[in-house]
């Protein structure tokens, strides 16, 4: 954006009154689609995003089992997304009313100690806030705080679906899975978990031409996805042997990345016994229970394990990306459905494997 721009006082662009429906966390495993008040500007840095498309995440449904303690009933859910402002606060410099915008799952002041870093991730005033500390965005309206460093400009003609995508899979897929697991020309990868994110990370791990992606889950439509998106070997891990495969297909080396994309105690077990030494484990999953880490084994097998939560650092990469037609992450979405049904959208997605679902796209 330009910094000539002409920017229109709020007074100009009142922010919407009334009421919407919205997808709203009632505590552990209930959900209702209900009328809300609208969103209204709070501070001078928000901006009011009319969602046009948002869509469900794996951490959605972590919520809904009780696994995010922090998130509380009441709230809208949903920080994936795309849409046009509706109003913009008085110290908003880089948006006006009307501009279409990819809302980013993290909140960032570009200022604090953390954003200085590059973690907005865990920016002071910020960070993974959006359906988890604060509404969110399945729902006809969200706020979203510092807009300026949180939203990112929809070029035009641009496919909208798409870069839903790019709100939080990809990114996550990428920062977490890809460049923490420091994946390298000739590498041999492992993803274990071939849900949207750990999909994501296939998709972005080819931008380092690894010799070899071993992709793991225990559901075969989600592995044959895995192979068309460009995975060299898929193995099903329905009777608990994939790390003796991968083990066998990687002549007992095992492997330099192993990314966990699922977040519960097993596969991480299975990236604890397949990294090869001098290896890197990136975790991805959300844990909501402990895990064990086997230093008695690992202690001298000098790895690296790394944890993270995207910071969404890379999302202006990855537009680029997508509009040059690198990627196409359109290829991640099985279902559309339209707002009314989103708990039909919750019960589609929360049934990946019956349904074959991968990321469902709800029309607002």
């Amino acid at each position: 954006m330009t910094a000539t721009k002409v920017m229109t006082h709020p007074s100009e662009t009142p922010a919407p009154t009334g009421t919407m429906k919205a997808l709203v966390y009632g505590g552990p495993g209930k959900k209702t689609l209900e009328d809300r008040p609208r969103p209204t500007l709070l501070k001078p840095t928000d901006a009011v995003v009319k969602v046009a498309k948002t869509t469900i995440c794996g951490t959605d449904l972590h919520i809904l089992k009780g696994d995010v303690p922090s998130c509380e009933p009441g709230r809208i859910l949903g920080h994936e997304g795309v849409g046009v402002v509706e109003s913009v606060g008085t110290a908003v410099t880089e948006f006006n009313p009307g501009d279409r915008v990819l809302i980013s799952c993290i909140t960032s002041c570009a200022k604090c100690a953390a954003c200085k870093k590059g973690m907005y991730s865990h920016c002071s005033d910020g960070g993974w806030i959006l359906g988890h500390l604060i509404d969110g965005t399945q729902a006809e309206y969200v706020r979203i705080p510092h807009a300026d460093t949180s939203l990112h400009p929809i070029p035009p003609g641009s496919d909208e679906e798409a870069l839903v995508m790019l709100s939080d899979i990809l990114p996550t897929g990428y920062e977490c899975g890809v460049l923490n697991g420091k994946v390298e020309p000739g590498a041999t990868v492992a993803i274990v978990g071939a849900g949207p994110v750990g999909l994501a990370a296939l998709l972005t791990a080819q931008f380092y031409s690894p010799a070899q992606i071993i992709v793991i889950d225990v559901d075969d439509n989600r592995l044959a996805t895995a192979k068309r998106l460009g995975a060299t070997v898929v193995v099903n891990n329905v009777d608990g042997k994939a790390a003796e495969s991968v083990m066998q297909i990687t002549g007992g080396r095992g492997v330099d990345t192993a990314i966990e994309a699922v977040g519960v105690p097993a596969t991480f077990g299975v990236c604890e016994a397949i990294v090869a030494a001098g290896g890197t484990l990136a975790n991805i999953g959300v844990h909501g229970k402990k895990v064990d880490l086997h230093l008695e084994r690992l202690w001298s097998h000098n790895i690296a394990l790394t944890t993270r939560l995207v910071d969404t650092v890379t999302t202006p990469l990855l537009l680029r990306t997508v509009e040059a037609k690198k990627i196409d992450p359109k290829l991640l979405i099985t279902h559309h459905f339209r707002h009314a049904d989103t708990l039909e959208a919750y019960d589609t997605f929360g049934r990946a494997a019956a349904t074959k679902a991968l990321k469902v796209i709800v029309d607002i």
